[in-house]
């Protein structure tokens, strides 16, 4: 479910099961503005084109730079965590100069708590 509701100054958008008593809320106070959509489709982004053509593209070094930047971390402070490894090492592996190796894949792995496979 999708609600979206417009004044002059104000662009509210909330998404996904929604109480009834917030919708009542959201009635009273942008009435005519409000809009509620019950779009309830899903879609397994596995199956999609989209996500197979992206996947081919992906290395293990665009998911550790990924990772990486979704934690807002930089390269010192990745190799900081991962135990002193230096900025240029990791940096040589996110631009595909080196390869992740099978014990780096699993410290990776286990600093982001997702499979070591992502890694390899």
């Amino acid at each position: 479910m999708l609600v979206v509701a417009k004044t002059p100054h104000i662009n509210l958008k909330v998404e996904g099961t929604i109480p009834k008593k917030l919708l009542e809320v959201l009635k009273v106070y942008f009435g005519t503005h409000l809009t509620v959509s019950k779009d309830d489709e899903t879609v397994n982004i596995f199956e999609s084109d989209w996500f197979k053509n992206h996947k081919k593209k992906m290395t293990p070094a665009k998911t550790l730079k990924i990772y990486r930047e979704n934690k807002g971390w930089t390269l010192d402070e990745l190799g900081c965590k991962l135990g002193g490894i230096s900025r240029q090492y990791l940096s040589d592996i996110e631009h595909e100069r080196r390869n992740i190796s099978k014990e780096m894949a699993k410290k990776l792995s286990e600093l982001f708590d997702v499979p070591v496979d992502r890694f390899i």
